[in-house]
């Protein structure tokens, strides 16, 4: 088993921990860094992806790769990903509470600036409903919004990158 996962430990590990490094660095230059480390996250999560895929086929299944092995790999080290990333990101903002606060408010002042637009669009409940939402967040919610998109978007790229790395033996 070791043998199938082994670089999809090594990459997905790296990538979280890429994640949460990148979290904290646009922590410094910017008061919500949430919205960035997700552009961050759709570049490295392929990139993650593609290289345990690769990795895997290369060096340790001789060069040959079915699309259920490259599914397997894939969703370890994109999994591997969102949990790092998540616990990290979690860790941070309760070491932190001010940035937690500052990202808080950042995305208040995003909904109030955009009251018109939203309620013409959904109404005035739903944007009640969010504004309600986002006083009551806690720094969970801000990390698990950030794993669930890096698993999202890994489930398509795994998918992608394992038909095209795929490689059957006569």
């Amino acid at each position: 088993m070791y043998k199938y996962f082994s670089t999809a430990y090594k990459f997905g590990g790296i990538a979280g921990t890429f994640s949460v490094l990148a979290f904290i660095s646009l922590s410094f230059l910017y008061p919500d860094p949430t919205n960035l480390n997700l552009v961050f996250g759709y570049v490295i999560t392929p990139i993650a992806i593609f290289l345990a895929i690769k990795f895997f086929k290369e060096y340790s299944n001789d060069g040959f790769l079915s699309f259920a092995e490259g599914m397997s790999v894939g969703f370890v080290t994109y999994m591997l990903e969102a949990i790092v990333s998540l616990g990290g990101i979690w860790l941070v903002l309760i070491l932190h509470p001010t940035l937690f606060d500052r990202v808080k408010e950042s995305k208040l002042a995003v909904l109030a600036n955009s009251k018109e637009s939203i309620v013409s669009q959904v109404g005035e409940n739903s944007f009640d409903l969010t504004l309600e939402s986002i006083r009551n967040m806690v720094p969970w919610d801000i990390a698990l919004n950030d794993a669930l998109w890096k698993i999202i978007p890994g489930l398509f790229f795994t998918i992608i990158i394992s038909i095209i790395l795929r490689k059957n033996p006569n």
